[in-house]
């Protein structure tokens, strides 16, 4: 077990933050105004890191990553990079003994998912993938309506504007939508994939066709261009009715990133159990399984 192990006598974990983006800013805001009585309270952050030269973010100094991984005031890093590099960034922290929360995907292979994981294990460190899609209002009141349904067949659509090219193949920076789909209706399996492309117009189309472990057929598009608005569209038949659309559900009273906080902050502290934390890994593992095979598929 490392010296910053998960036990509950810790007082504080000091905090970096990767990558000061939305979603890094948003993390920089949660940890210096945590989510009173929650385990968010026992994060604070102590630096940023960032490629290019800033001032103060939020009252927050700039510090270099040779700096952040030396700091044994630091003991977690936040990864709010781009898709790319995620991997590098999760590996020098956790062999200099940090925990990492990072942005999903953590990696853009399934290897590279499994090595970091076992190295996260060997030093007795939590490594947590943010899954902030599945906190989302909108996503748990699809789940209950899904709830208890037998599926036939489905489709989940989403469509979005142009990805920088450092965000990996779409089946990987589209992962939460693959993680949905395995949410509502369980492990899958990769049956078909095509992807069509015209990188002159920045669009692109990807279609994985998927199978339930009761052979029910899924089917996932993300298709991305200029012209198209962030939507998801779904249409789920089940032997009782069809869902069309994604049940309206007012705003949650907390934000996705706290939410997302409280919950990794948890695990510092030791309050989750390890089934759970299990359970949570194989679903990351499995999503980022299918999400090769298809990039396999498609460019076979």
């Amino acid at each position: 077990m490392s010296d910053h192990d998960t036990v509950p006598g810790r007082s504080m974990f000091g905090a970096v933050v990767v990558g000061v983006g939305t979603a890094g800013s948003v993390r920089i805001q949660d940890m210096l105004a945590p989510m009173a009585g929650s385990p968010a309270e026992k994060v604070a952050v102590k630096g940023f890191v960032s490629r290019r030269k800033l001032d103060q973010q939020q009252e927050v100094s700039q510090i270099s990553v040779e700096e952040a991984v030396q700091r044994e005031d630091i003991h977690v890093a936040f990864i709010c990079t781009e898709n790319l590099s995620h991997e590098d960034n999760i590996r020098a922290f956790l062999q200099a003994g940090k925990h990492v929360c990072v942005e999903y995907p953590m990696a853009l292979s399934y290897r590279a998912a499994m090595e970091l994981w076992d190295l996260a294990q060997k030093k007795g460190l939590i490594l947590h993938e943010e899954h902030i899609e599945l906190l989302s209002e909108d996503f748990k009141a699809l789940k209950r309506e899904v709830k208890g349904k037998v599926l036939q067949e489905g489709t989940l659509h989403f469509t979005g504007g142009p990805l920088k090219l450092n965000f990996g193949f779409p089946a990987f920076s589209g992962i939460a939508r693959l993680t949905w789909l395995v949410e509502l209706f369980g492990n899958l399996s990769v049956t078909g994939a095509t992807l069509e492309a015209d990188p002159d117009k920045n669009y692109f189309k990807m279609t994985a066709k998927l199978k339930t472990s009761s052979d029910r057929t899924l089917t996932w598009i993300e298709e991305r261009g200029p012209a198209f608005p962030r939507a998801k569209n779904i249409n789920f038949q089940f032997d009782s009715c069809t869902l069309t659309r994604i049940p309206a559900a007012p705003r949650g009273t907390v934000g996705l990133f706290m939410q997302d906080l409280v919950q990794f902050s948890a695990k510092l502290l030791g309050q989750v159990s390890p089934e759970e934390i299990q359970k949570e890994k194989l679903r990351v593992l499995h999503c980022l399984e299918l999400a090769e095979r298809i990039q396999e598929l498609c460019q076979s």
